[in-house]
């Protein structure tokens, strides 16, 4: 898998691992759960692998409402701090706890204690204190909210790949962060010099 030559065949990446890289589903992915998902590395090592999927919608909740719901309280909120944390979507992370929720987010916000520092411009936290940062209004610049994640076995993520399951590309703060949810699988594809409309369900090697 080289984007820059546009073959399709494996090549991992100096480490033989895709931290803080996305991956792109293919057609030939052969699961509804992962169809059209493009899905941001947060770990992958001997141990396995995990991602977070950053174009799929939760349904029917906002990141108000799910304050609300944890009874997290915004004070003296203003209608420019509640469109901010609008801004924040709520996202499907994964088939993988999905009633665990997952903040992926820029490293301008950083607690020692429940971020994991999956590159210098990125963060993972899973701890409620990040949305109480939100609510304060000194929340990270950009972030998302990711119900469950996305997790693969030792070695598994690795034969899925082989067997043209995915593609990767470089993360960019609109791939990651970007509120146009339905553009990213196409931008990332694009990325990569791929036209959706010209590839087939049965890519096979270049």
């Amino acid at each position: 898998m080289n984007p820059s030559t546009g073959s399709f065949s494996y090549r991992p990446e100096d480490d033989g691992f895709l931290e803080g890289k996305m991956l792109i589903a293919m057609p030939t992915i052969g699961d509804e759960r992962f169809e059209r998902t493009l899905i941001y590395m947060c770990v992958h090592n001997p141990e396995g692998a995990m991602g977070i999927v950053v174009n799929k919608p939760a349904p029917h909740i906002t990141l108000p409402d799910l304050l609300d719901q944890l009874s997290i309280r915004v004070p003296g909120e203003s209608p420019t701090r509640r469109d901010n944390m609008i801004a924040c979507p709520v996202l499907v992370g994964g088939p993988v706890e999905i009633g665990r929720g997952f903040v992926l987010h820029t490293q301008d916000y950083f607690s020692e204690d429940s971020t994991l520092p999956v590159d210098e411009d990125v963060g993972l936290t899973a701890s409620l204190d990040i949305l109480r940062a939100i609510a304060l209004g000194k929340g990270p610049s950009r972030a998302l909210l990711a119900l469950g994640y996305a997790g693969w076995a030792p070695g598994q993520l690795e034969a899925e790949i082989q067997a043209n399951g995915w593609l990767h590309c470089d993360p960019d703060p609109e791939l990651l962060f970007g509120t146009d949810l339905a553009a990213k699988y196409h931008s990332a594809l694009a990325k990569i010099g791929i036209d959706l409309s010209l590839l087939s369900g049965e890519a096979g090697h270049a």
